[in-house]
């Protein structure tokens, strides 16, 4: 009998994914100083793309230079980059798996050092954690024309992923990035159609969708990541959540995402920093191995696509329960496939039972820079190195992303201004104008 989690699945575009486990998006942060995809992407790729995920999603891949969520983000905005991303899908598909990219614009979320004036639905500024390292400007609430040209960018990203070769796209619209930003009440103050209700906070997504199904056509698969909630007191929440997707359920969405959170709340490393809101204590009554699982079920009640589920699994027990009681149709794994790339296939296999959970002796600072120090083990074609300390790998991280960014700059000012560079307004899909 095979394994419960190894059954197919179709989506309702008509692609099939080969089993239930999905690689979630981890940020990279491995392009060059062009912000083009580099031969390290396409190692770390080719190793997951034989791990047994039936799906592997990129980290972020910017759709505006000036918004990135790491200095060396890969961003697609012209033409320049096209061969290196193809290579790039190439690899992630060298195993027979589906491989997305993961599209994202981060709003305010990007370094002051890297842009000191962001757009963002509106000019409220972000709250984060001390001592974190982040350093972020006052964003600029953006223009009609400004909101106009982001949803272009997502579209013309989106129709040069199809041409690249990857099998399918996903957006980011949760953990604050700028989509997210706007179906927040806390970071949307907007008094315009852009603004106020649910249905207004939700028309930007729904026109970024609009442009990349325009863009790829009915037959490409097209997801979304999505907060389960905000988790934060005034925020976007899970009544929001379940309200949203009865109107994602006309788009033609393949696939919605589960996740919650973001930088000032970040529920998707199990950390609460502030007051939860009014579903903290629904969260704390239940006794999941999932973050997000206690939401999951109410939107899939009423989600008319597949809902996969994000943050914290580990046990195949869990991950089968939850499947034959309804809550989801895919698990979403993350940090075990960085220290322990093959795990998917040995889950599968029954060669064991429950994914490794190397974050447990980690401090909440070392987390981020001991999954990036092991991700530059793979693509360096070297094994992960679990002996790693966390405060060893801050360490190390902490001057490999300062070196990043110095690069970063120091290219940009050499390079010829990156507005110019960019699509014209003419050549970005008419539906994101």
């Amino acid at each position: 009998m095979s394994h419960p989690l190894a059954q197919p699945l179709e989506l309702p575009c008509g692609v099939v994914l080969p089993n239930r486990l999905v690689k979630a998006a981890i940020s990279e942060g491995m392009a060059d100083a062009a912000n083009r995809s580099t031969p390290r992407l396409e190692t770390l790729y080719r190793r997951w793309a034989r791990s047994g995920a039936g799906l592997l999603f990129t980290g972020n891949i910017q759709v505006d230079p000036d918004h990135l969520e790491r200095p060396l983000n890969v961003v697609i905005q012209d033409g320049e980059g096209s061969a290196a991303l193809a290579r790039l899908a190439a690899a992630g598909k060298s195993g027979g798996t589906q491989f997305w990219a993961q599209l994202s614009h981060t709003g305010r979320q990007v370094e002051a050092a890297i842009n000191p004036a962001p757009l963002a639905p509106s000019a409220v500024e972000l709250d984060v954690l001390r001592g974190a390292g982040f350093t972020f400007a006052k964003p600029k609430a953006m223009s009609e024309a400004e909101i106009d040209r982001a949803i272009g960018q997502f579209g013309y990203a989106a129709g040069q992923v199809r041409a690249a070769g990857f099998t399918g796209v996903t957006l980011h619209a949760a953990h604050g990035y700028l989509i997210s930003q706007f179906l927040s009440p806390l970071t949307n103050l907007r008094t315009d159609r852009w603004g106020g209700s649910l249905a207004n906070r939700a028309r930007f997504l729904l026109a970024v969708l609009d442009a990349v199904r325009t863009a790829v056509g009915p037959d490409f698969p097209v997801g979304i990541k999505l907060n389960s909630s905000d988790f934060q007191r005034g925020g976007f929440t899970s009544q929001d959540c379940v309200e949203l997707v009865k109107l994602l359920n006309s788009t033609g969405l393949d696939l919605l995402e589960l996740s919650g959170g973001s930088l000032e709340q970040p529920k998707v490393m199990g950390v609460t920093l502030k007051d939860d809101g009014e579903d903290g204590k629904r969260q704390s009554t239940r006794n999941r191995e999932a973050y997000f699982l206690a939401f999951a079920k109410d939107v899939r009640t009423v989600a008319k696509m597949p809902v996969m589920v994000v943050g914290g699994f580990r046990s195949a027990t869990a991950m089968i329960e939850a499947l034959a009681q309804g809550e989801l149709d895919l698990v979403g794994i993350a940090r075990p496939m960085i220290g322990e790339p093959d795990s998917p296939r040995r889950l599968l296999a029954g060669e064991i039972d429950r994914l490794p959970s190397f974050e447990a002796k980690l401090g909440l600072l070392d987390f981020m820079p001991w999954n990036n120090i092991q991700l530059l083990c793979m693509a360096d074609g070297l094994e992960p190195d679990l002996d790693l300390t966390g405060p060893d790998a801050a360490a190390a991280f902490a001057d490999l992303e300062r070196r990043n960014l110095e690069a970063l700059l120091a290219y940009r000012r050499r390079a010829i201004p990156r507005r110019e560079l960019a699509p014209a307004d003419s050549d970005l899909p008419a539906s994101g104008r």
